[in-house]
């Protein structure tokens, strides 16, 4: 009995420790905004009979990427057309759906046929969930379901739609509003220059707007920011709109710098890593990744510009370092390594079909996920490894996340946890 006593106590030990470490991911790229993940023993291998721990079906049309918190994953959709703003909450063991709740309506506005009229993906500090719909519209809700607060002082227009998602930092929750004039001229802010677009600051316990800054002469984007740490301890947001990538106080809203980085409708997020900032996408002729070094103040144009390479640029999915190396996989399936001190290709190679969700990094791996909902998994390194190709057959857009030693895959109607065996 006294062994089986302590047998049943290392087990709960075992459990609780495993709870411990796993890490949560609570915004659009997880834990460092950047795609990257501290988790071991994650899952190699899968399909849709096998290392699948549940799968849960989901309403309405989304690609925003599912959050996790604990044993809470967090969703948001659009149902009726669009028009129906929800927020959904599952059990992270099970996928059992505690609750699906509407936050408000919407009006849905233009698109494009990728995106969707819920893709922000929500964040959550452990306490609220906060959400940006396609309009412009925010919301803040508590573990629970309940309405904490709404922001709907800011709509929205866009010819692409609303594509990027807020990120939090200390109580601050900021959004890009990149958008372009919904005026009779619709090249206006899209494929022509305007002074129309913004960065919102809003304050994540009442929702009240912390700060807006005009962002210049820029053209409609969808990239996320990232933070960054400067020398001086401050904590600038870094984003990049078509044709400027820019560095903002986090906690006042100052413009700090931009740089010149030519082209529309750009999709990836910014990276930043070695005293550098990453840029890649745009469209029409001129797209790039580019590296820009951090650090400068006021109007730089390219005089930070470090490197720019032309091959491997991802016009949708973002990009991803694991050191000393950035990977890159582009629209049209060919994933790219390069050095992240000189953009030098180490290697450039053909995976499978097209791609809109961001890699993923974890345990020397990178997981690769493309629009059939099927995962190439690569070592990440300086040589090309395939160590696994794992189908799910559904379609995908949304980026994957990774918690508890599981992957949570967001497909057009379910989303799959992936984790082998079970507790």
């Amino acid at each position: 009995m006294q062994r089986l006593a302590v047998l049943a106590f290392l087990v709960e030990m075992a459990v609780t420790s495993a709870a411990i470490r796993a890490e949560n991911w609570p915004e659009f790229r997880g834990p460092d905004r950047q795609g990257n993940s501290s988790e071991k023993n994650l899952p190699l291998k899968w399909s849709q009979q096998e290392n699948i721990r549940w799968k849960a079906p989901i309403p309405g049309d989304a690609w925003s990427t599912p959050i996790i918190w604990g044993d809470r994953v967090f969703l948001t959709t659009a149902t009726d057309k669009g028009e129906s703003c929800r927020i959904i909450s599952l059990e992270t063991k099970t996928g059992k759906l505690l609750w699906d709740k509407e936050v408000f309506r919407q009006k849905p506005r233009k698109k494009e046929t990728r995106n969707s009229y819920a893709t922000p993906s929500p964040v959550t500090d452990g306490e609220r969930v906060y959400a940006v719909f396609s309009d412009g519209s925010f919301v803040a809700v508590n573990f629970a379901g309940e309405t904490v607060w709404t922001n709907r002082d800011h709509p929205f227009y866009s010819q692409h739609g609303l594509g990027a998602s807020p990120v939090l930092s200390d109580g601050v929750l900021i959004m890009t509003m990149d958008a372009s004039s919904e005026g009779e001229d619709k090249l206006v802010g899209w494929q022509t220059p305007w002074d129309k677009s913004y960065m919102l600051a809003l304050d994540a316990k009442t929702g009240k707007v912390r700060w807006k800054t005009m962002r210049g002469v820029s053209r409609i984007s969808h990239g996320t920011p990232t933070l960054w740490t400067g020398p001086d301890g401050k904590v600038q947001v870094v984003s990049e709109a078509g044709d400027v990538v820019q560095g903002f106080d986090r906690d006042t809203g100052e413009k700090l710098w931009t740089s010149e980085v030519a082209g529309e409708g750009k999709v990836p997020s910014t990276l930043v890593a070695e005293g550098k900032v990453f840029t890649a996408g745009g469209f029409r002729g001129r797209e790039s990744i580019k590296a820009f070094k951090l650090g400068g103040r006021g109007d730089l144009k390219e005089a930070n510009l470090v490197w720019e390479q032309k091959k491997g640029n991802p016009k949708v999915p973002s990009m991803v370092y694991v050191k000393p190396f950035l990977f890159t996989v582009n629209d049209t399936g060919f994933a790219t390594c390069l050095k992240a001190d000189t953009g030098e290709v180490v290697w450039n190679e053909r995976v499978s079909g097209g791609f809109s969700a961001s890699p993923v990094h974890a345990d020397g791996r990178i997981y690769l996920l493309d629009n059939n909902g099927d995962t190439t998994v690569i070592a990440a390194g300086p040589k090309y490894q395939v160590l696994a190709k794992n189908p799910l057959g559904e379609p995908v857009q949304a980026s994957m996340a990774v918690s508890g030693g599981r992957l949570f895959i967001r497909t057009g109607k379910h989303l799959f946890c992936v984790g082998a065996g079970g507790d």
